[in-house]
C-alpha cells in the first residue's frame, strides 16, 4: 500500500506508537510517506534517522507558533490541542500530495493532528482523495475528566478544566469526519462512542493496541538486578505521571520505608518539573531527569512500580518494564487496556496499604519476583508484538477503503 502518515510530533523512541507503526509498515513492504513536525535540532536528527526507513518530510514548529496557535484558539470553542500543532506549510504539503500522488490511505495521528485530516477532507472532495483514518490514540476527554478530579499538578488541573468541555464537543464533532477511527483500548472506544451526537453516523472505531519493540526492550543478563531498588519511569512533564510520582512518594513509600528503610527509588523520565525534582532531597530517592536510554534502569531495578491514578489508553511504561524483565506492581487503572493475568503477569493493588504490601512482599521473595518477571515478559511477547499489531492496522486501512462511496 501507499500510505501518507501525518504525525503532529516527531516519531521517536518516546512517541512509540507512530515510530513503531511507521517502521513496521515500511519493513512489510508498504511505501510510507511521513509528514511531521520538528521543534528542535534533536528532533531534526531523529527525523533523519527515520528517513532511513521511509520518506520523511518535516516542517519546523517553533514554540512561538504553538503559543500563537493556542492564543488564537482561546476565544473559540475548539480545544487548544486541536490548534497547538497547526503548521500551514505541512497542510499545504498534505493537500498537494493527496491530490498528486496515488495514496491508498491517509493516516492522521492524535487529537493534535486531527485538524490536518479535517482540512484535507474540506479541500479535496471525497472521490478525489484517499480515505482518511484518524488514530485518536486515546479519548482525550476521558483523560481530562479523570485529571480534573485527581491531578496533583496545579497546571494539570487548570488546563484540563479549561479543555474538558471543549474537547468533548470537538471529539464528538470529529467522529463522523473520517472513514475509520483508531484507539488503543476498549475503554477509549467506549468513551468516544458515548460522545456520538447522532446527527451524523460516527465512523467505525477499531481498537489497535500499543506494542513494545521487543528487539530494543529486552532483558540483559549482563546487568545485575538490585535487591532493593524500585524504578518509576515515564515522561515526567506529563501531569498524570507527576501525580503518580507524588502519590508514590508521599503516600506509598512511607509505608515501605517503615519496614524496609534500605529501599531506594529511582524516578526516570524526561523533563521533571520542580515538584518532582524536589523529591530528590530525600536521600533514598534519585530523580534522573532526561536519560539517553531508560533500559539500564529497568534492567537493574528489583521492581518497576507504576501507581497510576488516572489515564487513558495503554501504559507503555508497563509494557517496556515487562519487556526488560522487571516485575511490575501497578494499579487497576493501568490494566483496563491489557489482557494480562493479575498476580501472574503483574501485581495490581488498588490502595495505598495494598500497594505497599505488594512491593514489600516482592522485595522479600526473589523467586516470586523472577516468576512474575518471566510471566510478564512472556505476556508482552505474545500480545504486544508490533508486527502482529501492524497486521491489525493493515486490516483497518482496507476497511476504511471499503467504506468509501
Amino acid at each position: 500500500m501507499r500510505i501518507l502518515f501525518v504525525v503532529p510530533y516527531t516519531p521517536n523512541l518516546i512517541r512509540v506508537r507512530p515510530y513503531n507503526l511507521i517502521r513496521a509498515l515500511s519493513r512489510r513492504g508498504h511505501q510510507v510517506t511521513v509528514l511531521t513536525l520538528t521543534t528542535n535540532d534533536g528532533e531534526v536528527e531523529q527525523a533523519r534517522e527515520l528517513a532511513k526507513e521511509c520518506q520523511v518530510i518535516t516542517h519546523p514548529l517553533p514554540r512561538w507558533r504553538s503559543l500563537a496557535n493556542s492564543l488564537r484558539a482561546l476565544p473559540g470553542r475548539a480545544p487548544l490541542q486541536a490548534h497547538y500543532c497547526w503548521q500551514p506549510a505541512l497542510a499545504e504539503d498534505l493537500q498537494r500530495l493527496a491530490r498528486q500522488a496515488n495514496y491508498d490511505v491517509v493516516h492522521v495521528e492524535h487529537l493534535r493532528g486531527a485538524r490536518y485530516g479535517t482540512f484535507l477532507s474540506r479541500q479535496v472532495p471525497v472521490g478525489q482523495r484517499p480515505p482518511i483514518v484518524w488514530d485518536s490514540v486515546d479519548c482525550i476527554s476521558l483523560l481530562f475528566r479523570q485529571a480534573a478530579a485527581q491531578s496533583k499538578s496545579a497546571f494539570g488541573r487548570l488546563i484540563t478544566r479549561l479543555e474538558l468541555g471543549r474537547t468533548e464537543r470537538y471529539e464528538s464533532w470529529l467522529l463522523p469526519q473520517f472513514e475509520r477511527i483508531l484507539v488503543t483500548s476498549p475503554a477509549d472506544r467506549q468513551a468516544l462512542s458515548a460522545l456520538a451526537s447522532g446527527v451524523a453516523p460516527a465512523a467505525p472505531i477499531d481498537v489497535i493496541p500499543n506494542g513494545v519493540d521487543l528487539q530494543y526492550f529486552r532483558p540483559d543478563t549482563r546487568e545485575l538486578r538490585s535487591s532493593n531498588t524500585l524504578v518509576l519511569s515515564g515522561k515526567m512533564s506529563y501531569h498524570a505521571n507527576i501525580t503518580m510520582a507524588l502519590y508514590l512518594v508521599h503516600d506509598v513509600m512511607p509505608r515501605v520505608w517503615a519496614k524496609r528503610p534500605d529501599v531506594k527509588l529511582t524516578i526516570v523520565g524526561k523533563d521533571p518539573p520542580r515538584e518532582v525534582r524536589a523529591l530528590a532531597t530525600n536521600e533514598s530517592i534519585r530523580v534522573s531527569g532526561t536519560v539517553a536510554d531508560v533500559r539500564p534502569f529497568l534492567r537493574q531495578a528489583a521492581i518497576a512500580v507504576a501507581p497510576i491514578r488516572y489515564g487513558a489508553g495503554i501504559q507503555n511504561k508497563i509494557l517496556e518494564a515487562m519487556a526488560c524483565g522487571a516485575p511490575v506492581v501497578t494499579t487497576p487503572q493501568a490494566t483496563t487496556a491489557l489482557n494480562a493475568t493479575v498476580d501472574r503477569d503483574l501485581l495490581v493493588a488498588a490502595d495505598v496499604p495494598s500497594f505497599a504490601t505488594a512491593v514489600l512482599d516482592l522485595l522479600s521473595d526473589k523467586a516470586r519476583r523472577e516468576a512474575v518477571a518471566a510471566a510478564g515478559l512472556n505476556y508482552v511477547r505474545t500480545c504486544h508484538d508490533w508486527d502482529t499489531i501492524t497486521t491489525q492496522l493493515e486490516d483497518a486501512y482496507i476497511s476504511a477503503s471499503s467504506r468509501r462511496p
